[in-house]
């Protein structure tokens, strides 16, 4: 009885062991996958919320309102309004000459300036040259010219901000005479390092002044060279003064319109008399021209109107090869007559005032009107916004000043900029581009996903297509056809390769084997064609050579003599290489694919990505497909065969069905793996976003964009967001596709599981 007792004691306590050891795992597991699902979804939680901001509206909050600083409250007293970069100070320029430097937080007056008029002498008309340097064209009543740029010195006395307005004169303190006395009504005009145009009205008749520099090379210093007055002829159609006048910020063209909206578009060529390029009617329907300006970069025309439209144009070479003004985009307003439009100073956004007191702030890559508020009681004559677009000063017509605190940190995006085409500057047609970034503000950030993720498409497409034949076709003869003894050498020996680093496969293809498919391209293409034809034929050979022979190769050892061949087909294919390009291609095949087919050509192309690539995945799907494959419960197959059925038929009808939500298994992870691949892309493809299947060009991924752009983003902006937006893409994709692989998995299985 005691060992009786001590027996199911004994046996009690392993059952409680049992238990609680089965309780433990169940619980580990449980908890390891909460947290595999938990830490997914962080993932996704922290991509969205860096992702989200960028879809979030533009605001604008009312800081202050005061009388103008400097007295003369009167809007026609201004000749220009600036705000420095941070909005914490302001300056205006008054028509006698006087340079207020105010406080925008409460108009307090910092200092005051005076530029250098002639005495008795004021200004009577301005024009921005370069809104995003604060350089003005200043027309006085005598007459002349003077150009001004408005800087600003900064000092941290006692580790405090202290700003004192500078200001420099490109052509020196003397205004340039523009060969009359009488006062410039209206005027436009650009100046570089070279010289400057000016284009000035006086009474009702334009002029073209030309003012060369130049600089002594022993001194340094400038001189200005005499100034040359031409006449522009030509005349609006409608015979009325020129009521707006522009000259591009590289000096090639001039822009002359009216109130009614008629445009001409001059070719300017130095001291020459402007060439007639083009006339226009802008304004349609009724409609007057009230504003016209450039956008920041100097290269598109903003066209405000009576109705509150605005309209952007920009030059275009035609068919003839000429340049003419091409309508891109509009954006309505608030119904009433634009006032005003300043464009922002880094980016291709602007803002526009309109009589009934409102303000609008617009980007144009996105085509989206970001905000319309009331700032005035009425209409603004004078905007201007800080470098960073922060801050908004409005000076409406009754001599009261606002500023505004803005809010508008990712204006360039929208679902159309993202994933739709768009119309850029200077581009002949609206078109999917990634561009992110170059070395002047001038320039248009491009942000469109459609080219990376045709790019991710491609080489995962080209890397699949070679993969998938050669893994799946090698897994099906290993599992099933090949001797055990060697089996163990090939499966192996193709799953170490999976370890292989792909940085090491992509500095092979990049630095190997792109140069090797350049130079050798026609022994490639013969490869792909001859290879397959000529192993049947050396496997039909081999069917004829006498029984004796064939068995004394055991069985499942005759891949290994498929070596011979290949290696002896390969060695042809490219020794006859050379001879077959002099032959056929004139000596270079991918020049003959450039010129005489129009095909473009890149060294590193879909080509080498897809060997490349295709190398790295084969090891994935193979090893997965054999191991689904040979698993295959040994049974079915020898029943099949015991009724009769041959190998084939047993592998087609029985194997490959059983097998296959293992196969479809690895055919995923493969893609997935595809999908998701760094490496290679980045060193083989030449990284170009280019938007095309051409197997002869390359591409950029998803992946490799953020491995190379990440590093150089500032955290926070637009650009930084994009790329997490990217990496969202991807994550989302790889998630769609897998649940997706999981669900034809499964239902695979229970349509398989009772043969």
């Amino acid at each position: 009885m005691r060992n009786t007792a001590q027996s199911l004691t004994l046996d009690d306590r392993r059952r409680r062991w049992r238990r609680t050891k089965d309780f433990l795992a169940r619980h580990i597991v449980t908890v390891g996958g909460i947290g595999v699902i938990a830490a997914i979804l962080l993932i996704f939680f922290y991509l969205l919320s860096v992702v989200l901001p960028m879809f979030e509206a533009a605001d604008m909050r009312a800081e202050n309102a005061y009388p103008v600083p400097g007295g003369q409250a009167a809007a026609d007293s201004t000749a220009f309004l600036v705000v420095e970069e941070r909005g914490e100070f302001g300056g205006r320029l008054l028509n006698d000459g006087r340079f207020v430097f105010f406080r925008t937080a409460d108009g307090g007056i910092e200092s005051e300036f005076r530029i250098p008029l002639p005495d008795g002498v004021h200004i009577t008309a301005v024009a921005p040259a370069q809104v995003a340097r604060d350089i003005y064209v200043l027309g006085l009543s005598n007459g002349s010219v003077l150009p001004l740029r408005v800087g600003y010195d900064i000092s941290y006395p006692d580790d405090v901000r202290q700003l004192v307005p500078s200001f420099e004169y490109p052509l020196g303190e003397d205004a340039v005479s523009t060969g009359s006395d009488v006062p410039i009504e209206r005027l436009a005009g650009q100046v570089d390092e070279d010289g400057a145009i000016f284009v000035v009205r006086q009474a009702g008749a334009l002029n073209l002044v030309n003012v060369g520099v130049e600089t002594n090379f022993l001194s340094g210093e400038t001189e200005v060279e005499d100034a040359t007055v031409v006449p522009v002829r030509e005349r609006l159609p409608s015979n009325e003064p020129a009521a707006y006048l522009l000259v591009d910020p590289r000096m090639d063209w001039l822009y002359v319109a009216d109130e009614s909206g008629e445009l001409m578009m001059f070719t300017l060529n130095g001291a020459e008399p402007p060439q007639l390029n083009q006339r226009l009617q802008l304004a349609t329907d009724g409609k007057t021209l009230t504003s016209l300006t450039f956008l920041n970069g100097g290269i598109s025309l903003l066209a405000g109107f009576s109705d509150g439209e605005i309209a952007q144009w920009f030059p275009l070479r035609d068919a003839r090869n000429r340049y003419t003004l091409e309508f891109v985009r509009s954006f309505a307003g608030s119904g009433a007559a634009v006032t005003a439009i300043t464009p922002e100073h880094r980016r291709k956004g602007f803002v526009a005032a309109y009589a009934d007191g409102q303000a609008g702030i617009y980007y144009t890559t996105s085509e989206r009107q970001l905000l319309l508020r009331k700032v005035s009681a009425t209409p603004a004559a004078h905007l201007a916004i800080s470098p960073r677009s922060s801050h908004l000063a409005v000076l409406s017509q009754d001599g009261v000043l606002s500023n505004w605190d803005v809010d508008n940190e990712h204006p360039e995006i929208s679902w159309s900029a993202l994933w739709g085409k768009v119309w850029y500057e200077s581009y002949p047609e609206p078109d999917f581009i990634w561009q992110s970034s170059a070395a002047t503000n001038d320039f248009e950030p491009k942000f469109s996903l459609v080219p990376l993720s045709v790019g991710t498409l491609k080489a995962a497409f080209y890397a699949m297509l070679i993969a998938v034949p050669l893994a799946l076709f090698g897994a099906i003869y290993t599992a099933y056809f090949m001797a055990p003894r060697l089996r163990q050498l090939v499966k192996p020996a193709l799953e170490i390769m999976e370890a292989l680093p792909t940085v090491i496969l992509g500095f092979l293809a990049g630095l190997w084997l792109a140069p090797f498919i350049e130079t050798t391209m026609p022994g490639l293409f013969m490869l792909v064609l001859l290879m397959p034809p000529m192993l049947i034929g050396a496997g039909y050979l081999w069917s004829r050579l006498p029984e004796p022979l064939r068995h004394a190769i055991p069985d499942g050892w005759q891949a290994a003599l498929l070596i011979v061949p290949v290696v002896a087909i390969s060695w042809l294919c490219f020794a006859i290489s050379g001879p077959v390009e002099a032959l056929f291609f004139g000596g270079n095949m991918p020049q003959w694919i450039s010129t005489e087919l129009g095909i473009p050509f890149d060294q590193r192309n879909a080509i080498v990505v897809g060997v490349a690539m295709g190398f790295a995945v084969i090891p994935t799907i193979f090893s997965i497909a054999e191991d689904a494959l040979f698993e295959v419960p040994k049974h079915l197959s020898y029943g099949s065969l015991a009724l009769g059925a041959t190998p084939w038929q047993t592998l087609v009808r029985v194997v490959l069905p059983t097998a296959s939500p293992g196969i479809f298994s690895a055919l995923m992870i493969g893609l997935g793996r595809a999908v998701g691949e760094t490496m290679i892309v980045l060193m083989a493809t030449g990284n170009t976003p280019v938007m095309n299947w051409n197997i002869l060009e390359g591409m950029r991924t998803l992946s490799a964009n953020i491995a190379v752009e990440m590093p150089e983003s500032e955290v926070a902006s637009t650009h930084y967001r994009v790329l997490f937006l990217a990496a969202l893409v991807l994550f989302l994709f790889t998630f769609i596709v897998n649940t997706g692989a999981e669900l034809i998995r499964q239902r695979l299985r229970r349509k398989y599981s009772t043969i």
